[in-house]
Formats: C-alpha cells, sequence, structure tokens
C-alpha cells in the first residue's frame, strides 16, 4: 500500500484531509470477500507540533475506519465509514476506488491548530485486522499475504 498524495486544506468547516491511496488486493483478500469475510481499512493522521525543550506537543489526532464487505444474495459490496455513510457499488474495483480516494475528511475544527505555527502531519492506512473475525484472526497475523498497509507519510503543514 502507498500513500500517493496527501495535503491539507482549511476550510470554513476546519482543516480537510485530501489523500489518494494506492493498493490491490492480494488472492486471498479478494477470496474472504468474495465469500463474506469484511475487511477493514483504517486511516490514522496526526498533527504534531515540535518543541525544543520537550516532546513534541500532539495537537490533533483522528482515526476513520473503511469497512468492505459483499452480499452474496444481492450480489453488491458494500463500503461503510463507520459512523458515517454507507455506499453500494456493483463491482469490487469501483469500491476499492471509494476508499482509495476518499472524500475530503475533516480531521480538525477550526481553531484546533494555532494559526502560522508549523506542524509535522503524520498519515498512514492500513487493513486493520483487529476487525477481523477471531479465528481468521489467528491465521492472519501470521499469514504476510494478509498484512496490508501504508508506511508513514510525514510532511510539513502551517496551519492557516
Amino acid at each position: 500500500m502507498e500513500i500517493t498524495r496527501a495535503y491539507i486544506e482549511a476550510a470554513e468547516e476546519g482543516y480537510r484531509l485530501s489523500a489518494g491511496f494506492s493498493f490491490e488486493l492480494n488472492h486471498g483478500l479478494e477470496d474472504a470477500i468474495q465469500s463474506g469475510v469484511p475487511l477493514h481499512f483504517t486511516t490514522e493522521i496526526s498533527f504534531t507540533r515540535p518543541r525544543w525543550y520537550w516532546f513534541d506537543e500532539k495537537a490533533v489526532t483522528a482515526k476513520r475506519t473503511y469497512k468492505l464487505w459483499y452480499d452474496v444474495f444481492l450480489r453488491q459490496y458494500h463500503v461503510t465509514i463507520i459512523g458515517s455513510v454507507q455506499q453500494t457499488f456493483s463491482t469490487l474495483e469501483d469500491a476499492l476506488f471509494f476508499i482509495r480516494r476518499p472524500t475530503r475528511w475533516v480531521v480538525a475544527p477550526r481553531g484546533a491548530l494555532k494559526a502560522g505555527e508549523v506542524y509535522n502531519v503524520t498519515l498512514r492506512m492500513g487493513m486493520d485486522r483487529d476487525y477481523l473475525p477471531k479465528p481468521i484472526q489467528v491465521n492472519a497475523f501470521n499469514n504476510s499475504e494478509w498484512r496490508l498497509s501504508s508506511n508513514k507519510k510525514t510532511f510539513q503543514y502551517r496551519a492557516e
């Protein structure tokens, strides 16, 4: 999994993350989806402000999880942003596109960051194996085919 683009935009409602991810499901994960096993993908972001006299100040941390599953009877793929919206897709590729190119997510409310200050933004995304059913978790933690995550991407953002 790779983070292809990531930047922060200031908007009226707060600070939004615009990001893109690149990944493919291997054969084992596709089979799991087709068998009705839901997969969860979690995006984590944090804003820290460097300080010379102590540890960096953690200003904001946010997490968003996408649940992807296949309905065998309706032959449709579903993606739910946990705690938010759900969408239905006719193909796995369309559902994955929705996860790879998320809508601009408000990661911090207006005023959470000090205007003019520079923050280090750390972003990462990966398949969250903690959500898998317990019998599958044992196999997933010991099998490299079930590991899908990006490296951390760090960039700077000057708050507006």
